[in-house]
Order: structure tokens, then sequence, then C-alpha cells
């Protein structure tokens, strides 16, 4: 990964935190997008240290709110800087308040947020070309198999668990990973989903304490979580792969068949850029 640049977001923690810690080792330049620098700097100095890498840096970014992100991608797009891998990492489940613009938290973030990351930063992954984007997904998508509820997508966390929303969000970012693999084909820039594993990390923060706490203890650690992403991200093998689902050793995996309906695709992009038109 020498001479590569990458973007991970929620790199400051968990998943996100392994996977910059295994691409600065490998010699990458790393940027860190999360939204506090206070919890991120001291990382980044950290894996400075313990990687030898100098190349790591912040870049602020805020899910929650698309004009954030928007200005987010402009400050990177400003640099002319050329982008090789993009890292949708970041998660978030059980969060009762909306979005900056009124869309259910852990849809808004996990979905929304990443989706409109992407698509502004498409001149600096077509400059990069071959480009690679890893959208960290999961196999609680599996477990759904309700069409998205776009009305609900726009009103608070229904649920006490956080878990069907969770679910719902993951199975967004199979169907945008998807349908961003068809677009973007003939542009260089490949594009994975993946299963990370269940991974005891930041994300279960606001689960219920008990079912979280019994959980964690059958839980991988996050470097185990990040072998999909490393392979997605670094491989030979998966340079010459596009549009596909990979477990948490970097095989390939069977998605939903929610997951590759292109018409529930193509319903969910038309949805999601109608909404995401205003920062285009």
């Amino acid at each position: 990964m020498r001479g590569k640049t990458v973007i991970i977001t929620g790199a400051n923690a968990g998943i996100g935190r392994a996977t910059a810690e295994g691409l600065a080792k490998q010699g990458a330049r790393v940027f860190f997008a999360c939204r506090s620098r206070e919890k991120t700097l001291p990382v980044i100095e950290a894996l400075k240290a313990s990687t030898g890498n100098p190349e790591l840096h912040f870049l602020e970014l805020d899910l929650a709110d698309l004009a954030q992100v928007k200005a987010c991608a402009g400050t990177w797009r400003a640099t002319n800087e050329r982008l090789d891998v993009l890292i949708n990492n970041a998660g978030l489940v059980r969060v009762r308040t909306l979005t900056k613009q009124g869309f259910e938290m852990t849809f808004g973030v996990n979905h929304l947020g990443h989706m409109l990351f992407t698509l502004l930063l498409e001149p600096s992954l077509v400059k990069a070309a071959p480009a690679r984007v890893v959208v960290v997904a999961s196999r609680a998508h599996e477990r759904t198999s309700q069409p998205i509820d776009f009305a609900a997508v726009e009103r608070p966390l229904a649920s006490y668990t956080g878990w069907p929303e969770y679910m719902r969000s993951k199975l967004a970012n199979m169907q945008f990973a998807f349908a961003l693999a068809r677009r973007w084909k003939d542009q260089g820039v490949n594009v994975y989903a993946l299963h990370p594993g269940v991974i005891a990390s930041e994300i279960w923060r606001a689960a219920p304490t008990p079912l979280r706490q019994v959980a964690m203890l059958f839980m991988r650690t996050p470097e185990e979580g990040a072998r999909a992403s490393l392979h997605c991200a670094s491989s030979e093998a998966a340079g010459r792969e596009t549009g596909l689902y990979y477990d948490e050793d970097g095989s390939h995996r069977r998605p939903s068949p929610l997951a590759v309906d292109e018409v529930a695709q193509e319903k969910l992009w038309t949805w999601s850029m109608e909404r995401l038109a205003p920062f285009l």
C-alpha cells in the first residue's frame, strides 16, 4: 500500500482503528474521517508511534449532518489529491435522535451520510483508478425479509433494541454497494460489501446494558473484524473483483435475496438521490 491514499470513516475506534493500523503498517497514507478531533488525534499519535508511519491524518466528518459531509468532501477535493481507497466503516445502533436533516439516526449515518460522501469523492477516486470503495455492511442484513420502509426512516427510532433499524441500514449498505458497483464498473472504481463478523466495539455502546454485556462475551476482536476490510482494500485478488460480498475471513459470502434485488436497489437509489440532491 506504499504510495496509496486511504480515507476510513470512523477510524478512531473498533474495526476502523484496526483497519487503519493494518493499512498504516503496509505503508498507506491514511486519513481518519471522524467527528471528534479530540478523540481521534490521540489515536493517530499512538498509531504513528506503533507503526512507524507518520502519514496518518485527521479529516473532520460528521455523517449525521449532510451539509458537513459536503463541506468535508469539498475540503478534500480542494486539495486535488487522488484517493485510492475509501472505506465506509463508521456505524451506530440505537440512537434515538434524528440527524441534522431529520432522518432516523441509524439510517442517516450508516447509509445516507456515507452515500453522499462516496458520491462527492467520485472525482478523486476516478483520478486514482484503479481505486476501491469498501462498504462495511453486516450479515444483519440477512436477518430481515422486509423491504426498506422509507416512511419509517424519516421518523425517530421505533424499536427498543434498535436492531430492526440497524438491519434496515445494513440492507441499505448492501443495496447501495451493488448499485454503485454497476454504475462505476467502467470508471476503474471497484466496490465491495462485507460482513466483518460480530465485533466487540463501541458501536454497541447504546445497546441495552444486559444485552450488550452478554453478547460481547461471544464477540470477536476489532483486529479480527478488520480482516475482511483489509482484504478488500489491499489484496491483489480483490483488485480483480467488484460488486461482491465478503465474509469476515475475506471469502465470498452469499447476500440476501433483498440485497441483490435490482428493483429494490434502484428504488433505494432514487429515493436517496432525491434527499441528497440539495447537497450534491
